[in-house]
């Protein structure tokens, strides 16, 4: 997608906020196999508070730092219980990494995706295989990180990244929840993909359509 940072980062939310809403009875569908069946429904009113913030705010004097920041403060207002305070520091996390940056080109790109796993990673305290949104997202950061070594283009980058996303999140069928609220059911946990990875994959497709266009 043509344009400056800002205004990607803006219509990335937008596109977020579109895709969790119109999937939000599917998550909600699977979280209620593991969990409190409303993992859509909050997602989606993260989202919506965050598109609706920046609607109303003149984004186009901010760097893409601020709308990130702008955006953490808005979700975590918006969204309480674990998934609130994850993508808050995800948000946070990008702002720091887009610190003094205008446009965005495939390595502040993957640089995103990087800071939105090291901060729910550092916040959430899991890893790979708890069978968490982290199944999802660290296989993300991975292969941004390979394709960001290969000077890949934006396009095959989030090709790459949301094929790997999607292969995380469809490993957490085979796994035993280690952290979250699915921890509780144990090996009845086994046979159901984490709602949290299903949504990273929604999220991640999202910003593929938002950066991966030519």
């Amino acid at each position: 997608m043509n344009g400056n940072g800002t205004q990607q980062i803006k219509a990335m939310f937008q596109r977020i906020s579109a895709a969790i809403s119109a999937e939000k009875g599917r998550l909600s569908e699977l979280d209620g196999a593991i969990g409190d069946a409303d993992h859509g429904i909050t997602m989606a009113r993260g989202f919506s508070a965050v598109t609706r913030r920046l609607s109303g705010t003149d984004c186009e004097t901010l760097p893409p730092s601020e709308i990130f920041q702008i955006a953490a403060s808005t979700f975590l207002d918006s969204v309480g219980a674990s998934t609130g305070p994850l993508y808050a520091t995800a948000f946070t996390d990008a702002a720091q990494v887009l610190s003094g940056k205008a446009a965005l080109g495939a390595s502040e790109q993957a640089g995103i995706v990087e800071a939105f796993k090291s901060g729910i990673k550092r916040r959430g305290k899991g890893d790979r295989g708890d069978k968490t949104m982290l199944d999802a997202w660290i296989p993300a950061a991975a292969a941004a990180q390979d394709a960001r070594e290969r000077n890949a283009a934006p396009a095959e980058m989030w090709e790459k990244i949301l094929r790997a996303a999607e292969i995380g999140c469809e490993s957490t069928k085979s796994m035993v929840a280690a952290r979250g609220r699915a921890l509780r059911l144990g090996e009845r946990s086994l046979g159901h993909i984490d709602p949290g990875a299903a949504s990273a994959v929604i999220i991640i497709a999202a910003m593929r359509d938002t950066f991966g266009e030519p």
